[in-house]
């Protein structure tokens, strides 16, 4: 027999889809339900990889660890990675299948894996009670329905009950309440139950005249209002937004264990991805994180960080262009801290071979690392584990980018030189004897008097943050009615809004 499940959906993207599938399937597994997350398909820049070898979203990575499960290929089936503005790459079960075009995509390709996504979700099902799954942007992006597999499409052939999400930090919720139910066909409007209110702010009681008027409205009740609190993101798909950074920066932090504190400059390169590296950095008493794009703002950095991206030349052209790499050549010079993670290692070596990702061919790196790097089609995805520093390290790669090291110090698989550091690891600063480690030395480099807290776990933090995703649903949701979707699908006789969709 197949489990429960339930859509969350959303009014646009970043409503808060993410957080709710989060917070609902920690409320679940604390209920001793055996829970596990669903996004058909995902894009973003920001991924990770299965035991298995499989890449997929964090932001379902992190889902996955909210239902205390190991994550796996199934639970993120397609996971597009853009590579400019016009293609992304198509990740497949965990594996790159080729690169194309929005309109390719969505002009066949899509559609065509709608079978594998709904096997995928038909195999959770039948393992788990419930799937909590997430959509993606509006199911009411009318000029995409066709071909959806990741909003009403899954939830019409997968019978799915749906939950819209609407940040009412925005502005105008119930306006895009309304109008997304009236977008939707009318077979798709029998699946959407109603709606949960995210990133409320001030007397409920103050809104609770507009949720009746919506009821009457759609027919439809609110499932929940959720109050607005600070730090609440898990791993996000793209942006600048780093979840465990915020959540930092807005909570009770410790002060600093040391007389100073530390800054660390993170290059914003074009196509960034897995910037969620520095999570681990902020998470720190006494550092400072912040984004960079300029090479003044090197100056008065501690460390600089150069992450990992989908365009390795194209981001070593932005460095120039930008005077940054003058910059990190002249900190290199002085001996000061710099971190290249993955496609960051890559700029740092002396020469780029490309004729998978940027077809540019032969191209000159910053020259600061012994290292010739080489693009393969073969796509390295693995979760290496090791030692730095005296300290055990826990690590994932994802590159094309074929190092060959004919120097420096071993690091992480990687190397240095000085205070240089390079490797193709990410999340490795997530392992706490090793990051503070790092710390250390990148602070004695500096002449800073910081010195790394004794007792920061990372891993620790994550689970507050979880925890505190699961309170919030517990506490501010209907749990009861949402049980009752989850485990006996929408309503019936749910009414319909005009005008639908157009034919």
């Amino acid at each position: 027999m197949s489990g429960g499940g339930l859509l969350v959906a959303g009014t646009t993207s970043d409503a808060g889809k993410s957080v709710v599938t989060a917070g609902i399937c920690r409320w679940l597994v604390r209920q001793g339900v055996k829970v596990a997350p669903f996004k058909a398909q995902n894009m973003s820049l920001n991924s990770f990889v299965t035991r298995e070898g499989a890449e997929i979203g964090r932001a379902q990575a992190m889902q996955a660890q909210a239902c205390r499960v190991e994550p796996t290929a199934l639970m993120n089936p397609v996971l597009l990675k853009p590579g400019g503005e016009q293609s992304s790459q198509v990740v497949l079960l965990g594996r790159p299948v080729g690169e194309l075009s929005a309109r390719g995509y969505h002009g066949g390709r899509q559609q065509r894996l709608l079978g594998t996504v709904l096997d995928c979700l038909a195999e959770l099902r039948g393992t788990y009670d419930a799937v909590i799954c997430e959509g993606a942007g509006s199911p009411a992006e009318i000029n995409l329905r066709r071909t959806d597999i990741v909003n009403m499409g899954i939830a019409r052939n997968a019978g799915l009950p749906v939950v819209v999400v609407g940040d009412i930090d925005r502005g105008g919720v119930f306006a895009s309440f309304f109008g997304t139910v009236a977008l939707l066909s009318e077979e798709d409007q029998r699946l959407v139950a109603g709606f949960l209110v995210n990133k409320f702010r001030g007397d409920v009681s103050l809104l609770e005249p507009g949720l009746d008027m919506l009821h009457g409205l759609t027919g439809r009740r609110t499932y929940g209002v959720l109050p607005f609190r600070h730090g609440l993101g898990i791993d996000e798909e793209d942006g600048l937004r780093v979840s465990l950074r915020g959540t930092v920066r807005e909570s009770a932090v410790s002060p600093p264990v040391g007389e100073d504190v530390l800054r660390v400059a993170v290059c914003a390169i074009p196509l960034m991805s897995n910037f969620t590296d520095v999570d681990a950095l902020a998470a720190e008493p006494g550092v400072v994180v912040r984004f960079v794009d300029r090479a003044e703002e090197l100056a008065d950095a501690d460390l600089v960080v150069i992450p990992g991206t989908r365009g390795t030349v194209r981001a070593l052209e932005w460095l120039r262009e930008r005077g940054l790499a003058d910059a990190i050549g002249r900190r290199v010079a002085e001996g000061r801290p710099v971190l290249g993670i993955c496609g960051g290692f890559q700029m740092l070596g002396e020469h780029i071979e490309d004729e998978v990702e940027s077809r540019a061919g032969a191209v000159d790196g910053l020259g600061v690392l012994p290292v010739r790097v080489r693009f393969a089609r073969e796509k390295t995805l693995t979760r290496p584990v090791g030692e730095a520093l005296g300290e055990r390290v826990e690590g994932y790669e994802i590159h094309h980018g074929v190092a060959d090291i004919h120097g420096g110090r071993p690091f992480l698989d990687g190397c240095r030189v000085g205070q240089t550091w390079g490797t193709h690891w990410h999340g490795s600063l997530e392992s706490d004897g090793f990051r503070r480690a790092f710390l250390r030395e990148v602070a004695a480099a500096a002449g800073r008097r910081f010195v790394p807290a004794p007792d920061t776990s990372f891993a620790g933090l994550r689970e507050e943050q979880l925890d505190r995703l699961g309170d919030l649903i517990e506490q501010h949701a209907d749990t009861d009615a949402l049980w009752r979707l989850i485990e006996s699908g929408a309503p019936q006789g749910l009414p319909f809004i005009p005008p639908g969709a157009p034919a």
